[in-house]
């Protein structure tokens, strides 16, 4: 048990502790943060396989008081040093991907092409390594009782998590703040692409019985025929439909309750950050005009557990680095939010 008699909460974040500047170690933290530095098929902007190690810097300027628990943070928050290993290998693939991207964009046949055809298998064999190492890590921390965040890396890093924490609770549902649907398959030929979570989510772990997507605003006739056709295991709310009804009138609270309805009592979300206005993350992979406030968000957030829905995990992903540092920032207060918020759902 950490003692935190001699720890001001009100004090500066002291850079020797860990994230959010707390002194807890793996083992006395009731919640760790897995960092997994990956970005192997991102299809636009790289540079959220260094997104965990820049939040974690900014973790140090958020003050502690939260709103919505009390001191929910007392039981421990930790996060896990980034692995080198998994860095480099996306680093050596995502190049690889890049020049694959680069050739199929010219409209090359790939078939055709023999290089290429290996790089698009080291690509896919990439992503079902990291697929089973996340697997294997989330797998332990939670047979280790331990409460469960993942910090990515681009929004392909979390399937492995979806698959430890169902065969641990069941079924559940996902919550999915985004400004894609994830739905595509294979993506440029990538089978776990970023674009491609949730297809393959809904796929491969048949614990997951409802997906919610919230702030939709860029997906292909592919991805909607899928939701038209899932027999009411995929409810969007499109960005533009909510957008609408606010400004005729009704009240987020209408629409919140309507997003919570749609939940089972286990719900698990999933945070692109790109879901939010680009205002707060411009430097996202894909950034996408309109999205959503994290007052929303946390709002919303609030709802489901007053509810009395359990959170029984999340991943933050997509997380650009930024000049300024300001969607750094941004991520370490989101990942703040609900790692409270996931402590307070899952009391001692």
């Amino acid at each position: 048990m950490t003692d935190l008699s001699g720890f001001d909460p009100n004090g500066a974040g002291n850079p020797n502790n860990n994230v959010f500047g707390l002194p807890f170690s793996e083992e006395d933290a009731a919640l760790v943060i897995l960092p997994v530095p990956w970005e192997v098929t991102v299809s636009y902007k790289a540079g959220t396989a260094r997104a965990p190690e820049h939040i974690f810097r900014a973790s140090l300027q958020v003050d502690l008081h939260d709103n919505d628990t009390t001191d929910a943070w007392r039981r421990g928050i930790y996060m896990r040093d980034v692995d080198r290993n998994i860095l480099l290998k996306s680093d050596y693939l995502r190049k690889e991907a890049e020049l694959y991207i680069n050739y199929i964009a010219q409209g090359e046949n790939v078939n055709d092409n023999k290089f290429m055809c290996k790089t698009l298998k080291e690509v896919n064999a990439g992503g079902v390594f990291l697929n089973d190492w996340v697997y294997t890590q989330t797998k332990e921390l939670l047979a280790k009782g331990k409460l469960v965040a993942l910090l990515g890396g681009d929004h392909s890093t979390p399937l492995g998590y979806f698959k430890a924490i169902a065969e641990k609770h069941g079924n559940f549902g996902i919550l999915q703040i985004d400004a894609h649907l994830d739905l595509r398959k294979s993506y440029e030929g990538f089978v776990y692409s970023h674009a491609s979570v949730m297809y393959n989510a809904l796929n491969e772990v048949p614990e997951i019985e409802k997906l919610v997507p919230l702030g939709i605003r860029d997906y292909g006739d592919d991805e909607l025929k899928l939701v038209n056709e899932s027999n009411n295991r995929i409810t969007v709310f499109f960005d533009r439909a909510m957008k609408e009804r606010l400004f005729e009138g009704e009240a987020w609270k209408t629409i919140a309750d309507e997003i919570v309805a749609q939940l089972p009592q286990k719900v698990y979300v999933s945070f692109d950050i790109d879901g939010l206005d680009p205002k707060l993350c411009p430097c996202t992979g894909t950034p996408v005009m309109g999205g959503l406030e994290t007052e929303q968000v946390f709002y919303l957030f609030r709802k489901i557990l007053s509810s009395g829905r359990q959170l029984i995990g999340f991943d933050v992903n997509e997380v650009g680095v930024s000049p300024t540092e300001w969607d750094e920032n941004v991520g370490a207060r989101v990942l703040y939010k609900l790692s409270n918020l996931l402590l307070a759902s899952n009391p001692v």
